[in-house]
């Protein structure tokens, strides 16, 4: 304490009421610098506060100085925009508040400014600062105020400085809430119920009730804690009005920007709880110190970019996830009926991705540029996808990102054996739903391309791929080579595609986009009412796998253009595609082909190339379905053990479905 001592002298002696708005501002930061120490030790920083205070109480010259200090920073600063606005956006739109998050990051903060707001950050900015002052007793806060302060009658009946500035804080957040509850885009999505109860228009005069009976002279204790309780009860109806929005949501879509008003709207309505409580508390400087030490996290927080993606993108996430398992509900298997008619669906998925693959070809011949090839690539692609939603076929690795939020929905209820045992149940149907679309693809694409390459050949005297092209083909598909790296990377441009269809859902929902069809009247005059309501329906039924086929066919076909633009040589290896791949190469090579070990080791990438593409797109909507859900930690070893207890009682459940069903 005694090497500190000196460096407090100093700090004390610097301190000069008469200095510039900066000048002052950087001796705050330096003393509570003092104050924070190396950030080790709680009592060590509310020690240094107590050597504060006691230099005061010895020193009558140290003390006056530190009182006109202290008036003097206070008198340029409003605290009333730090209670009020610190931590909230200046602007009710979520980019606006990114961007001016990232300006927090990069741009150097100043010190010459009026706003409490900025100079709360620079002087308290680290999380320890929350920890020390909270753990100030309220004996040395008490002195901590006589020698910052001025002796003041306290039976005057007047309120003092600090509770004026919380009212005002008061008012300015009841405003800004009945400025957003009034927005149109949340007002009417509030329910009937809330909108008719008009829960915000009497929310000003009912902050007004209050200050009046604070800050009167004469007001009674009973009149005062009727003021109170109406504040309180009209809080709590605009924060149930509030709620009724969500429930909009879960029919109607949901976007980023309506949920970020609406939680600031929240937090708003909270803090005023906040300043209330701290307005009415028998202990008023420890309630300060409780709220600055608040303050300190919420400042924190209120730099944080990823917070506020988080934050706000949480009930998005929760609505494409949801959206997408109601999908994934489709692809999953349960009955040998259902089992065979999964098989059969690829098949015929695997028959178009056969011509796919010979067009893709096609497309070499024609020495595009990377950015067009890529381009027509996708073109190809995507046709495919849609053309097999549209005959009603499948694809197998489109499948495990729409299956993987339909799984962890059922983690809600892992609470019993039986529940776990269900699980298993669904991983067991999940697995075996895979083999048979991944079988099913490939069993007749590979067949498919090597009859079309050589009906090609017979057609035109010449194979559809020179044999260098064909060798070359092969040789890319190298299990040893990088290709393992490709297939997973395609798994995550078939989760990434999982998620824009789950967006673009959301996004034609919140728009009631199928009802502006059916009822727009220059569409239906286009299209007739019939045909707009067909349309309207088809839409509303398929957007999302149209959505989901078609950005997926564009990734497929311009991801490796844009990696090479950046020198990242990444390709995609679709199981389906590879296969096909094989079987053109082979139609080309004949019988020499299985003389050929680049053949056998392009056919053992497969098997891989197939878990691949499987897994990583599982894993990753598994993880953000299970974060979209709030599934907290689960009894992981309760779930493995029933997974290895089925794994050795009944392995082939895993891939083929009970004979009983079939």
């Amino acid at each position: 304490m005694s090497r500190k001592t000196p460096d407090l002298a100093r700090l004390l002696a610097a301190l000069d009421p008469t200095a510039p708005l900066a000048q002052r501002h950087l001796q705050l930061i330096a003393l509570l610098g003092w104050v924070r120490g190396d950030g080790s030790a709680v009592e060590a920083a509310t020690g240094r506060v107590a050597l504060l205070v006691e230099a005061a109480e010895r020193a009558p010259d140290v003390r006056a100085r530190l009182q006109a200090w202290w008036a003097a920073l206070t008198q340029h600063l409003d605290i009333t925009t730090l209670l009020a606005d610190f931590g909230f956006a200046q602007r009710t739109s979520m980019a606006s508040e990114l961007a001016e998050r990232m300006r927090y990051k990069l741009l150097p903060a100043n010190p010459d400014t009026v706003d409490a707001s900025e100079l709360f950050m620079l002087a308290l900015p680290h999380e320890f600062d929350a920890r020390w002052l909270a753990a100030l007793d309220e004996a040395l806060l008490a002195r901590l105020l006589a020698v910052l302060l001025p002796a003041r009658d306290e039976d005057d009946g007047s309120a003092n400085h600090w509770q004026r500035a919380l009212l005002d804080a008061i008012a300015y957040c009841a405003g800004q809430i009945l400025a957003t509850g009034f927005a149109p885009e949340l007002r009417l999505r509030m329910s009937e119920a809330a909108r008719e109860e008009q829960p915000f228009h009497a929310l000003l005069r009912d902050a007004e009730s209050l200050r009046v009976e604070v800050l009167h002279p004469l007001r009674t204790q009973d009149r005062l804690q009727q003021a109170v309780q109406g504040l309180r009860e009209r809080l709590d109806a605009c924060r149930a009005a509030v709620n009724t929005v969500y429930a909009h949501f879960e029919d109607n879509g949901i976007s980023v920007g309506l949920v970020f008003r609406l939680r600031q709207l929240r937090e708003r309505i909270l803090r005023v709880r906040e300043l209330l409580e701290c307005l009415l508390s028998p202990r008023p400087a420890a309630a300060a110190v409780q709220l600055m030490s608040h303050l300190v996290t919420v400042g924190r927080v209120r730099r944080s970019v990823r917070a506020l993606v988080a934050t706000n993108s949480s009930l998005l996430a929760a609505k494409v996830a949801e959206r997408s398992a109601e999908t994934g509900e489709h692809y999953i298997t349960r009955t040998g009926g259902e089992y065979l008619a999964m098989v059969r669906q690829a098949a015929g998925g695997g028959l178009v991705m056969a011509f796919t693959t010979l067009i893709k070809f096609g497309l070499y011949a024609l020495a595009l540029s990377a950015f067009w090839g890529g381009f027509m690539a996708g073109v190809n692609y995507a046709a495919s996808f849609v053309l097999i939603q549209l005959l009603h076929f499948t694809v197998a690795t489109k499948q495990p990102a729409m299956t993987a939020p339909a799984m962890a929905a059922k983690l809600k209820d892992l609470g019993e054996d039986e529940s776990v045992e269900s699980f298993v149940d669904e991983v067991a149907h999940l697995v075996r739903s895979q083999a048979a679309a991944v079988l099913g693809n490939v069993l007749l694409v590979f067949p498919g391309a090597l009859a079309l390459a050589l009906l090609i050949a017979q057609v035109l005297g010449r194979p559809a791929i020179d044999a260098q092209h064909a060798v070359h083909t092969l040789d890319a598909l190298h299990l040893l080579g990088p290709s393992v790296l490709f297939a997973a990377f395609t798994g995550v441009l078939l989760f990434a595609s999982s998620i824009l269809a789950g967006w673009v859902e959301n996004w034609f929902v919140l728009h009631r986009l199928d009802s502006a069809i059916r009822y727009n009247p220059r569409i239906t005059a286009a299209l007739g009412r019939r045909r707009a309501e067909r349309w309207a329906r088809f839409l509303r039924g398929n957007i999302s796998g149209l959505a989901a086929n078609i950005s997926l066919g564009f990734m497929l076909g311009l991801a490796p253009a844009f990696a090479a633009f950046f020198g990242l040589g990444l390709e995609v290896r679709h199981v389906t595609l590879t296969t096909g791949q094989i079987g053109v190469a082979a139609a080309t090579l004949g019988l020499d082909a299985l003389h050929l070990p680049a053949f056998w080791w392009a056919v053992a990438l497969v098997p891989f190339n197939g878990a691949l593409n499987v897994i990583v797109s599982f894993y990753l909507a598994f993880r953000l379905a299970l974060r979209a859900h709030n599934v907290g930690r689960v009894d992981r070893k309760r779930i493995y053990r029933a997974l290895r207890r089925r794994w050795r009682s009944a392995p082939l459940g895993f891939f083929l479905p009970p004979r009983r069903s079939i």
